[in-house]
């Protein structure tokens, strides 16, 4: 028997967000694995749900694999919290923070971080606040939607034109050039966060767009990479500070630029990563010898355990 087959874990995805898609293959990802780690495993494909909606799936603790500014933004985890039952991923509080791009780089400000100067972007301004080139980029979105490289002051313009006509908030950002790295920072043992293999990313087009990690298979990956001396250190460090500071429970990846000068320069922090094929957290366990079924059931065990329910009572080693 499976250590952990005393959990019934409900996996959510979906949701209304503009990731939905990749929401629904994450939630198929995890939904697999528990069952392959021996856990119950009930699926649900949502939309805006209700607590009543909620409260009618059955389930001893809530996997919500839903990428976005509902689902991963604090208003599902209001429903969760009222709902009573454990679940995966952060509480409410530090998944507003984390969804605000602008709020997670002034908490790594504030911790000591280094993150590219930043600024709302103003509907009714086409000249920029920052010298060019910059990056600007929706404050409440993940998965680099609406993502744009301005190089120039006509673009700019555009790029202010598209924010009036969508309506929602953006930020411009310094550009900062350099390697992607990511870390994956996850509580399985109760000992607090700890930070997983960086895995860097390099996509053929040179811009992690939401092509460039769904759409397009020329994205090249490295666990383990190559970098210079200290850096790999000083990146991890800098990923559980953050995580720290925003209040990250269970899991997050946190993304950096390398510039030349061997500089890590915090991006954003993501508190429900993906989980499809190419995902990077499920890559980063996969290199530090946890395969992504005993990764997801860790994490539904340790929600149960957080959430009161003692280790032998779903199987124990947890």
């Amino acid at each position: 028997m499976s250590e952990f087959s005393g959990l019934r874990v409900l996996v959510l995805g979906g949701g209304p967000d503009a990731e939905r898609e990749v929401s629904l293959r994450s939630a198929a990802g995890v939904a697999s694995a528990l069952r392959e780690a021996g856990c119950g495993v009930v699926e649900a494909t949502i939309g805006r749900v209700t607590a009543d909606e909620l409260r009618a799936l059955e389930g001893d603790v809530v996997f919500p694999v839903l990428h976005g500014s509902f689902g991963e933004g604090g208003g599902l985890q209001d429903l969760l919290e009222a709902d009573g039952r454990a679940y995966v991923g952060c509480g409410a509080r530090a998944a507003r923070l984390a969804m605000d791009k602008l709020a997670t780089k002034a908490a790594a400000w504030r911790a000591g971080v280094p993150t590219a100067d930043a600024a709302l972007v103003n509907p009714h301004d086409e000249v920029c606040a920052l010298d060019l080139p910059v990056v600007v980029k929706p404050v409440h979105e993940g998965s680099s939607v609406g993502l744009r490289i301005v190089r120039t002051a006509a673009a700019y313009a555009a790029a202010v034109e598209a924010v009036r006509e969508h309506g929602r908030p953006n930020m411009v950002e310094a550009f900062v050039r350099g390697r992607e790295l990511t870390v994956g920072v996850v509580d399985l043992e109760g000992h607090g966060l700890a930070a997983l293999p960086i895995v860097e990313i390099a996509p053929a087009s040179g811009v992690y767009d939401y092509q460039a990690k769904y759409e397009r298979n020329d994205t090249r990956y490295t666990a383990n990479p190559d970098l210079p001396s200290g850096a790999r250190e000083t990146v991890q460090a800098r990923a559980l500070t953050v995580a720290r500071a925003i209040g990250v429970r269970h899991l997050a990846r946190v993304d950096f630029l390398l510039d030349e000068h061997g500089e890590a320069w915090l991006l954003e922090l993501n508190t429900m990563p993906g989980f499809t094929a190419t995902s990077l957290l499920p890559m980063a366990g996969r290199a530090a010898g946890i395969e992504m079924p005993t990764l997801c059931a860790r994490l539904a065990a340790r929600a149960m355990v957080d959430g009161g329910v003692a280790p032998e009572a779903i199987g124990g080693g947890v």
